[in-house]
Parts: C-alpha cells; sequence; structure tokens
C-alpha cells in the first residue's frame, strides 16, 4: 500500500479551515489505519484539534511514537484495558457507570481527573445512553470521583447507516443544556457525530451547541460514508494497494463441463469458444474487503478466495510479474491496514514542526 501524507493533510486542513468557520472543532480519527504514527502526524500538521481511536493498542503505539496531543478513546473501554486508558487516553467516550467508576478508581490512583465523554443513543441503534436516561448518568458521572464529565456526543450513519437530521443535532444541542440544567457541570464538548454529517455541519443552517466531529474516512478517503460519493474539495486517492499479477490466461466465462476420457479415464474440461482472459492477483480476503477494491478501466472483478483476488482483463493486457493499482473503500482500507503481509509506504512525511521533508520516502511495515 503506498500512503499519500500530502494529501491527508490536504484534507485535513480543508476540512478544519470550514468548520472551523462554523465553530466546530475536527478531531481525527485513526482507527481505519490501526493507529499508523505518520497518519496522525500528517493529520495533526493539517491541524486538528487532537486523535481519536477505538483501540489502546492503536494509542499506546501512537504514544510510543512520540505524539502528544489529547487522544481519546471512542471505544468504551473494556475491563482490562482501565489503567492504559488512564494513562495513554486524555478522555474516554462511556456509557456505563461500572466502566466509569472503575475508571475514576484507577485515575484516583495516579492522582489524576479523567474526562468523561457520554454517548448519548440518537437513533443509530449502536451504543449510547438513552436520552431520557441522560441526566440521571450524567449526575452519576459528575458525582464519580476520579473522573469529570467534559461533554456529551453522538453516532450516525455506524450501525444503521442513516445520515443525521438538522433535527438530531439540534435534539443533541438540548440534551447538552438540559445536563447543565439538571446536573450542574458545564458540558464543554458536544461531538456530534462523524463524516456522515459533514453535509449538515457545512450547510446554511444553526450548529446549535456542536462544537466538534470525529473524522475519519472524510480526511483519509475523501468521501461520504453514508454515499460513497466523493466530497467535493478533498483528495480520494491517499490510499492505493498494489498487487502482483501471478497468473494470465484465457479461459472460459463460465465453468466448462467435465468429462471422462473413456480409454484412459481421465477428468478433462470441455473447451467452448467463449474464452475471457482472467488474470490472478496476488491478494486475497485475509489481505482486504476484495469487494471494497476499485480497479482500473478496462478490469472487472470476478470473485476472490483467501489469497487470490481474480478479475477479467480482457481489455487490459497485464503481463505476470507486473502490478495492478487499486482504490479503496473504508472497509478494503481499514482490512489492509490491518493485515501483516501487506507492506506500507508512505510519501510526502513532515516534521511535527512544519518542515517539510514532502519528497521522502519511507517504508512501513505493519507491526505484528
Amino acid at each position: 500500500m503506498e500512503i499519500d501524507l500530502g494529501k491527508i493533510r490536504a484534507n485535513a486542513r480543508y476540512l478544519v479551515r470550514r468548520l472551523g468557520a462554523r465553530g466546530i472543532s475536527v478531531t481525527g480519527v485513526t482507527k481505519a489505519v490501526c493507529g499508523h504514527p505518520d497518519v496522525a502526524k500528517a493529520m495533526l500538521n493539517g491541524g486538528v484539534f487532537g486523535l481519536a481511536d477505538a483501540r489502546v493498542s492503536n494509542i499506546i503505539r501512537m504514544h510510543a511514537a512520540g505524539i502528544r496531543c489529547p487522544i481519546s478513546i471512542i471505544r468504551a473501554p473494556m475491563a482490562h484495558e482501565t489503567k492504559d486508558v488512564i494513562r495513554f487516553c486524555d478522555a474516554s467516550y462511556n456509557t456505563e457507570m461500572d466502566t466509569i467508576q472503575n475508571l475514576g478508581a484507577a485515575a484516583r490512583e495516579k492522582a489524576i481527573v479523567h474526562n468523561i465523554i457520554l454517548m448519548v443513543e440518537m437513533g443509530d441503534m449502536r451504543d449510547g445512553v438513552m436520552p431520557e436516561d441522560l441526566n440521571d448518568v450524567a449526575a452519576q458521572v459528575a458525582a464519580t470521583p476520579g473522573v469529570a464529565l467534559k461533554g456529551i456526543a453522538a453516532n450516525f450513519a455506524c450501525l444503521g447507516n442513516v445520515a443525521p437530521t438538522a433535527g438530531d443535532l439540534a435534539m443533541l444541542s438540548r440534551l447538552a443544556d438540559q445536563v447543565e440544567g439538571e446536573c450542574g457541570p458545564y458540558v464543554a464538548l458536544v461531538s456530534g457525530g462523524g463524516s456522515a454529517n459533514l453535509p449538515w455541519a457545512l450547510g446554511e443552517g444553526s450548529t446549535g451547541r456542536v462544537n466538534n466531529l470525529r473524522l475519519g474516512e472524510a480526511i483519509l478517503l475523501g468521501t461520504d460514508p453514508v454515499t460513497g460519493h466523493p466530497i467535493t474539495g478533498l483528495h480520494t486517492d491517499a490510499f492505493a494497494l498494489f498487487a502482483e499479477v501471478i497468473e494470465t490466461r484465457d479461459k472460459p466465462s463460465a465453468i466448462p463441463p467435465a468429462s471422462i476420457v473413456p480409454e484412459f479415464g481421465i477428468l478433462k474440461l470441455v473447451r467452448n469458444d467463449d474464452l475471457r482472459t482472467r488474470t490472478i492477483l496476488a491478494v486475497g480476503q485475509q489481505d482486504t474487503d476484495t469487494s471494497g477494491l476499485t480497479f482500473p478501466s478496462g478490469v472487472m472483478f470476478i470473485g476472490a478466495t483467501s489469497d487470490h483476488t481474480v478479475v477479467d482483463t480482457v481489455k487490459s493486457t497485464v503481463p505476470v510479474g507486473s502490478e495492478m493499482k487499486m482504490g479503496m473503500n473504508y472497509s478494503a482500507l481499514m482490512r489492509a491496514m490491518s493485515a501483516p503481509d501487506v507492506a506500507k509506504t508512505v510519501h510526502g512525511k513532515q516534521k511535527m514542526n512544519g518542515s517539510s521533508k514532502d519528497c521522502e520516502t519511507q517504508p512501513y511495515l505493519t507491526l505484528v
């Protein structure tokens, strides 16, 4: 895989500027790239407010690479992760009081205060406190030693793939007001969701109290998660997957019938004249979501197994040993970034102080 950090920086910078004009900060989400430090730094150089990931191991990886910025874990911490969350995360997104109390106890042992962001269920039907229970849970968080209620947040288009409406976000603003009125603590962060919220956030309506979005797909791929369409002004080719051609030959377009040669008892395939040029790529379901790949013009996806992808290349000659370049959707990117056999090469590295190394190419192999 080749990663163009310059395009990731540019996407982040564009979104930070556009959303900043609307009073909304951007948190860069690194879960699709497994906390890849160079990608995380590109987001930061693009001006994001901080970073967020769903896995503690990814956050530790970024910390080990010297990244020092506000980092949140956006999946509710598991019990065995509590101490690492306190150590490496400035805030965590939560829904369960048992988890929050454990975080508070661990924070008190370190003589620190850990920030809590309460996730509210706003219709995606994944994680979140029901709105009618939010005030009660918020009051319990405010009364728990070792933690502080920093804000509230919502998910949209994650499980249900339904884009949020202006009414949904207005409700989130009202919930922030209610929490303050009932529980006392100021709700500093109202995180309205992710990349699916951009049409709303960049529109002309009021943003209310929503002052943050958690953006991954828009920065990385420049696409809308709901429609899959490119977002105007963003690069859609920051990532490219290359696979070597290991076979190319003419084969029937349909599975041919089998017959037995009587005198030898040998099974053979009965050929027909409807031949197509089929090419096999050395990449499979273990490496990526092959259904999420975009192939060059003239190449048609036929199918894939664990280690092979078969394409029709009747209109394109691709010799054995050559490489085919493919684009990726979010699912394909996520799987390829986590695959240990897919080498990652980055282009356009830049120091955190802004000095440019745009011509540098640095191989980066995923840690196992």
